[in-house]
């Protein structure tokens, strides 16, 4: 089933100048980029996205993070692509991903894990909405 998914490419991978060969592997692996735009990030799009997060000990670091430099959003679109992409970009934490995943090659931490994509079509849905009006 075609699906669409949000995926960013957050500042540490911006700031590192590693956007083309991320976008390289989804586009190898057979996914359509149907949108893309790189932007700085408000607060108040930040805190939208990670709205599920609030309260929990993390959310300050990650809404700064996000909000930090420019980032990449994107659509991508394919047959599976939700969990496709989820695959390919592997374990939020570099040390337990697959090799040959994005967050092996490139996360520095699980925080700074250079990528970020939608995890149900429901998600995606509602990530695509706010990033892409």
């Amino acid at each position: 089933m075609m699906e669409q998914s949000l995926v960013l490419v957050k500042p540490d991978a911006v700031e590192r100048n590693i956007i083309g060969k991320i976008l390289s592997i989804y586009e190898d692996r057979g996914l359509n980029i149907l949108k893309m735009k790189k932007m700085r990030v408000s607060r108040e799009l930040a805190e939208k996205h990670y709205e599920e997060h609030k309260g929990r000990d993390y959310y300050d670091s990650l809404i700064n993070y996000i909000t930090r430099s420019d980032l990449v959003a994107l659509v991508l679109e394919g047959e599976d692509a939700i969990s496709r992409i989820r695959k390919i970009n592997g374990s939020n934490n570099p040390d337990k991903a697959e090799e040959g995943t994005i967050r092996k090659l490139y996360a520095l931490s699980t925080t700074l894990n250079s990528v970020h994509a939608s995890d149900s079509p429901v998600s995606a849905e509602r990530e695509i909405g706010l990033w892409f009006d």
